[in-house]
């Protein structure tokens, strides 16, 4: 029996295959259908962009997904066959008049109506090509349920409600064209404009949903935050799908993770190991009278910053040995690193309890090796048992970094605290939320969330280093943000509220942010 269905479907394929139509014909079914790439990729397990491939002709559609792509496209031609796309409406005939003619066209009734997010059966919103939002004109990848875009959730609400039932314009003929074409951008100034007016686009998303909350609140600040914290999640992740529209490679949550990913139980710890820092000098005492001068700094939007890292894009794959390490490739590696012989200077791998190999993350890894590289020569170069990766870029959150750092930039450049507590909230709890959470169920990363973690480790040990090599003693350096240094920072490190920049830490025991010290054993 089950040969005989494998012949079956064979068979099949083989028809289908003689019969494929060209791309032009592939995109016409699909448009015919009021079908958005996100639909058909869905029902074929790829990515918008793998549809978006074969309907310009760049790739041609590939087993396992081929026969469902096929079969989809043959019950589309039988029911929209060539001849019953409908033809565009014949134009007003020409006006004699030399004054340009005005036509008013109708507003449809499914245009005047409140318009829904369409969403699949698990209650999620459907993406599908971009386009202008309906209500706010804001590009989004959302749909309503009658095929055009729409923003999906609070992070679009146009404050009339009349926005979205407002006429269409007039549409006015145009004017003669000059016989001296405008000068035509290149490639690269359109990518740029096209990604600058994306992002203020996307910006405007947060400054609208800053505003609402604070009308709602009626003026109270507390209460307006705490409704925007409340939100961050489902917004940062409105925000992340936005940013990602475009985007070359699509992202995957995979639920069959290698165990080591996996927390034993809840009141169990994780099995990859960070490298949290917790480094005190030997040379330097709270205990031990003395007047050196310590400065508590801050490092701005830590976490942020480690949004730039390689993230493994694809399924965890195991490999033995060094295997798995490449420069393209990130994911998590069982280590046993070289000793570290600099009590002046934090341990990169962190303060450990128990010697030997260690499960750690592909940032704490490249951080080791440029380490023990001949630049450094530090240590040891790690030794590598195994690893689980996949391919890598660097710049898969990039834009949505880029995103909130530029909303971050301008509320501190307003004194908006409201806009930039939110703005933190969102980009912390993305991070913190993209593991195992179950308060975020769109995303199931956990190795992304321990490589961003390790990132912003291995960033202020960067700063710890540049520190010492400056001739400032780091006394202390804990967390992903605190650097307790002594001398002139401020020679080192460039002061102030930007992410590249620094500040004197407050709001801790130490009120000021600085303070003195002893020296032991000097």
């Amino acid at each position: 029996m089950t040969e005989k269905l494998s012949v079956e479907a064979l068979l099949e394929e083989a028809r289908l295959n003689a019969s494929i139509p060209p791309p032009t014909e592939r995109l016409r079914l699909r448009e015919a259908a009021k079908l958005s790439r996100a639909q058909v990729a869905e029902t074929c397990d790829v990515g918008r962009s793998t549809v978006a491939n074969w309907e310009t002709g760049h790739s041609e559609p590939a087993p396992p997904a081929r026969l469902p792509y096929l079969r989809l496209l043959k019950g589309l031609a039988e029911i929209y066959p060539p001849d019953s796309t409908p033809a565009p409406a014949p134009g007003p005939a020409a006006d004699p008049s030399p004054q340009p003619a005005t036509v008013t066209a109708p507003v449809p009734a499914a245009f005047t109506a409140a318009p829904e997010t369409l969403r699949g059966p698990d209650g999620r919103a459907i993406e599908g090509d971009p386009g202008p939002c309906i209500r706010c004109g804001i590009e989004t990848t959302y749909q309503s349920t009658d095929g055009r875009p729409l923003h999906s959730g609070a992070m679009c609400q146009p404050a009339d409600p009349a926005v979205s039932a407002a006429p269409a314009p007039a549409v006015t003929a145009l004017a003669p064209v000059s016989p001296t074409p405008a000068p035509v951008p290149s490639r690269p100034e359109r990518r740029a404009r096209s990604a600058a007016r994306a992002q203020a686009d996307t910006t405007a998303l947060i400054a609208r949903a800053v505003q609402d909350e604070a009308e709602r609140a009626g003026g109270d600040e507390e209460a307006a935050l705490k409704a925007l914290m409340k939100r961050a999640i489902p917004d940062v992740m409105h925000l992340f799908n936005e940013t990602r529209a475009t985007a070359r490679y699509d992202y995957t949550a995979y639920p069959a993770l290698p165990d080591v990913l996996k927390k034993p139980s809840k009141k169990d710890p994780d099995q990859i190991w960070e490298a949290r820092p917790k480094f005190h000098h030997p040379g330097y005492s709270l205990k031990v009278p003395g007047d050196v001068k310590v400065t508590a700094l801050d490092v701005n939007a830590a976490y942020l910053s480690a949004l730039k890292c390689w993230l493994p894009i694809g399924k965890l794959e195991h490999h033995a040995g060094t295997d798995g390490v490449d420069p393209k490739r990130s994911g998590v590696h069982l280590i046993t690193p070289g000793e570290w012989a600099h009590p002046h200077l934090p341990d990169p791998i962190g303060d450990r309890d128990e010697p030997g190999a260690l499960w750690v993350t592909n940032a704490t890894l490249r951080l080791l090796q440029r380490l023990s590289g001949p630049k450094y020569g530090l240590t040891d170069a790690p030794v590598v048992h195994e690893s689980w990766t996949s391919g890598a870029t660097e710049n898969f959150l990039d834009a949505l970094r880029k995103l909130l750092s530029a909303a971050r930039d301008e509320a501190i450049e307003n004194n908006d605290s409201l806009t930039l507590e939110y703005v933190k909230a969102m980009y912390s709890k993305f991070i913190s939320t993209m593991g195992e959470s179950i308060h975020n169920r769109e995303l199931v990363r956990p190795d992304w969330m321990h490589i961003i973690h390790s990132q912003a480790y291995a960033n202020l040990w960067g700063k710890a280093f540049k520190a010492s090599t400056a001739g400032l003693d780091v006394v202390a350096m804990m967390g992903t943000d605190e650097l307790h240094v002594t001398g002139d920072w401020r020679r080192v490190f460039p002061e102030g509220r930007g992410v590249s920049q620094m500040k004197i830490k407050h709001g801790d025991a130490k009120a000021t942010g600085e303070y003195t010290i002893g020296t032991v054993g000097r």
